[in-house]
């Protein structure tokens, strides 16, 4: 793997690490914002006690050496996450300043995805 390549992995995947790290936090902290997000979007405030837990786990497995299968896990999560965030977002009306960011997130963790060493990456045949 090209140093340049290796480079551009680190930043955006230590970019959606941290953003998510300190993300699941602020959920479990039940920050007053995040709270009225909750409520304007229409889901109940303790689905920030789910994500939270599952963003902070997510992050540490992204940051962390090993943890190959649950790598593939906090990946697919955090799409999901992202994607659910954008269309939740765009469906409830609002405008492009809260439907961009997450799709900003998607693509930075799509980069990681793409660009991650072999080392980090599940072994067997390619789908």
């Amino acid at each position: 793997m090209s140093k340049g390549k290796l480079i551009g992995f680190w930043i955006f995947t230590v970019l959606v690490g941290l953003s998510q790290g300190a993300s699941g936090v602020a959920d479990l902290a039940g920050v007053e914002d995040l709270l009225l997000a909750m409520d304007a979007l229409g889901y109940p405030r303790y689905v920030l006690n789910i994500l939270g837990t599952f963003k902070i786990l997510g992050a540490i497995c992204l940051l962390a050496p090993g943890l190959k299968r649950a790598k593939e896990w906090a990946y697919a999560g955090f799409a999901f996450d992202f994607i659910g965030a954008a269309a939740s977002h765009a469906m409830n009306g609002d405008g492009v300043d809260l439907i961009m960011p997450p799709l900003v997130l998607l693509t930075f963790l799509s980069i990681s995805y793409v660009l991650r060493p072999d080392n980090r990456k599940l072994e067997g045949p390619a789908l």
